[in-house]
């Protein structure tokens, strides 16, 4: 029994006066005790709703549809869908990512899964529809979710995968054939399920559905330039087949979440149609594309970038495969989202250096290239000149352009490197475009790398001749025609005097010639055979070279083997001679009888002194004898070390032959060379 029961009048009102100053202290914790009660009955309360969600989402289909809205922060406008009769408007709000994911079934057969993005998998979207989802599990599924978002890759890229997610692209083969031609008629949900038929994994849904719009959605260019007249609502950008990036990244997500793929759209810098080489960043996010959560992590891909080109205001599907599932560190040379989270890169890359960053376009890694220097889109050149190294992980060829028209400048080739020399006749900026396509392929070259090439000065004594060829000195291509370890291994030969030698080791039934080429002086076709004199043995070649003066020349051997019809350049020297006193006189003229593998040891000039003694040395095997000849004959003797010797006179005679017999006709004369005598 309570105390107070056992009281009289008296003492319970002197009790109350007692205890009254107490009153406020008792009232708040009284008031306190309630709040709590009150929290445990919302919770309780909480959780049968939930449990009862599936019974009153029957109820609510009965009710009247309404509006489900699909929150798009990378889209102008807001995408609006309508739920069909009979429709489940199940929606789910992620404060975090400030996104929705609607899910609408529209038939009974249909069965979509639920998807939130808020939700990193199936178990817990399954826990909400079976009532299990409790607090304790938000927050575990909450720092999980952040854990696995902080999942990145390494930068630079450690030119190992183009990829993010290791792949087979062969085992798409099928699944892409299908996908493409897929005419989608209908709503877009009745295309996903059209595209998924045969598909259950997440990686499947997500190709399925990147091939569809890479093949069917065409970039609307109009929209491009006219805001008013473009429509990134998936429902408009389906209906149409049009779309600008926001388009298409709206169209991927929704498709997305319909298939029950977690995606997002990211807005941000794209260094695009309008972007311009070694240009700053001025404006708000210019492009939009998306993310894809595939086993167990976050993933890159472009659908709009996917698709085709835009060149001269016409747009032409060109399928790239090269924007589906990038690694991130190869997508951030030209993607920059506003969220750095977004980069999924570590360290991750300020705005600044994504505006310096040097621009390598899909075609330089899916040409196999790995790696190029320097890093950065403005060269400064270094006393006039600037360099670019390119490394592959197979044999390229390349081609180069300063300014559009200019090719001031050459390539040294290796196997799976290529050096850039580039020396611009003026000072000032310059751009610079190279261009690349694999050594096996007929077709086009494509675009690779783009430089800006600021020369603070220029470098007179360099001056490269239009006649130039790409690549400059040996290479791979000349190894793969025939020529061996050449005499001189660089692109360039300096010559004091304007006379030297060059060899190769060849291979057999190899066809060669070389010519001499120059900006500086008009060669004719003689000269340009004269001031080069060959031999050719079984497994060597050598060419004597004689400039007519000094300048800078190009040396260029031309081959063909026996099944060719044609010769073709296969290695080029620029030759430098800066003696103005270098006026070297043509070799003798030779004629078809010189055999490739004779060798004139002396004399070498083609002009020859009038009233003078001539000595001749030469090797010339396998004939009968060889004779000088002018109005008399000067016969040579053969000595021990098998060269043909002797002595002639060059009185009263303008022209001097070499002839020889052979041992199956001794006594008819061929001629094989022309000397001229002043």
């Amino acid at each position: 029994m309570a105390l107070h029961h056992d009281l009289s009048l008296w003492q319970k009102v002197l009790l109350g006066i007692l205890c009254f100053p107490f009153l406020p202290i008792y009232l708040c914790v009284y008031c306190l005790c309630l709040k709590e009660d009150d929290k445990e009955n919302d919770l309780e309360k909480g959780r049968q709703d939930t449990s009862a969600h599936a019974g009153k989402a029957q109820t609510q289909q009965k009710l009247s549809s309404k509006k489900l809205s699909i929150r798009n922060k990378g889209h102008t406008g807001d995408a609006q869908i309508k739920p069909k009769r009979n429709s489940l408007k199940l929606s789910f709000r992620n404060k975090g990512n400030q996104e929705a994911a609607s899910i609408v079934p529209k038939d009974k057969d249909i069965k979509f899964p639920v998807i939130n993005k808020g939700f990193q998998n199936d178990e817990e979207s399954n826990n909400v529809k079976n009532g299990q989802y409790d607090n304790n599990n938000h927050l575990q599924e909450k720092k999980k979710r952040k854990d696995i978002y902080a999942r990145t890759f390494k930068y630079p890229w450690d030119k190992s995968c183009l990829k993010s997610l290791p792949l087979d692209l062969k085992t798409f083969e099928k699944l892409d054939n299908y996908s493409s031609k897929v005419i989608g008629k209908g709503s877009i949900e009745t295309l996903v399920k059209e595209l998924l038929r045969d598909v259950s994994t997440d990686l499947g849904k997500t190709r399925a559905i990147w091939i569809w719009i890479c093949h069917h959605i065409e970039y609307d260019i109009v929209g491009y330039k006219n805001e008013h007249l473009r429509s990134s609502d998936p429902k408009d950008v389906f209906k149409t087949r049009k779309g600008v990036c926001a388009g298409y990244s709206s169209l991927f997500e929704h498709m997305c979440s319909i298939a029950g793929v977690q995606c997002k759209t990211v807005s941000g810098y794209g260094k695009g149609m309008s972007y311009q080489v070694g240009q700053n960043i001025t404006e708000d996010s210019s492009h939009a594309w998306n993310m894809v959560y595939l086993e167990g992590g976050w993933h890159l891909l472009d659908s709009t970038w996917g698709t085709g080109t835009c060149n001269n205001n016409i747009f032409s599907f060109k399928y790239n495969e090269f924007y589906f599932l990038t690694h991130p560190a190869l997508f951030i040379e030209d993607h920059l989202p506003e969220n750095s989270d977004c980069q999924l890169l570590e360290p991750r890359i300020s705005q600044k250096h994504f505006e310096q960053i040097v621009y390598r376009t899909p075609y330089f890694y899916n040409l196999g290239l790995l790696f190029s220097e320097p890093d950065t889109v403005i060269i400064e050149t270094v006393k006039g000149m600037a360099s670019i190294v390119i490394e592959s992980s197979s044999r390229v060829l390349y081609l180069f352009d300063l300014n559009e028209t200019e090719k001031t400048g050459f390539v040294r080739l290796m196997e799976c490197k290529a050096t850039f020399f580039i020396y611009p006749e003026k000072t000032g900026k310059h751009k610079l475009n190279i261009y690349a396509k694999s050594h096996d392929s007929e077709g086009d070259y494509h675009c690779v790398l783009s430089y800006v090439v600021d020369c603070k000065s220029i470098d007179t004594s360099m001056k490269i001749p239009k006649c130039l060829r790409i690549p400059a000195g040996p290479s791979w291509l000349s190894e793969k025609a025939g020529l061996f370890q050449p005499s001189h291994p660089d692109p360039i030969i300096y010559t004091k005097n304007g006379s030297f030698t060059i060899s190769f080791t060849v291979k057999q039934d190899l066809s060669l010639f070389c010519t001499l080429n120059s900006d500086d002086l008009q060669m004719t076709s003689e000269m340009q055979h004269r001031h080069i004199f060959q031999t050719q043995k079984e497994e060597s070649v050598e060419f004597k070279v004689r400039l007519p003066q000094s300048g800078t020349f190009v040396l260029s051997v031309n081959i063909k083997d026996k099944n060719s019809e044609v010769y073709t350049s296969r290695c080029n020297y620029l030759v430098i001679c800066s003696n103005p006193g270098v006026r070297w006189p043509e070799f003798p003229l030779t004629y078809s009888d010189w055999a490739k593998h004779y060798d004139l040891v002396e004399p070498l000039d083609g002009i020859l002194p009038k009233n003078s003694n001539v000595f001749f040395k030469l090797q010339i095997p396998d004939v009968a004898g060889v004779t000088v000849d002018r109005k008399d004959s000067f016969p040579l003797t053969l000595n021990n070390q098998g060269y043909w010797e002797g002595t002639a006179r060059t009185d009263d005679c303008k022209e001097l032959y070499v002839t020889v017999n052979y041992k199956e006709q001794p006594k008819k004369r061929m001629y094989v060379l022309q000397y001229q005598v002043q």
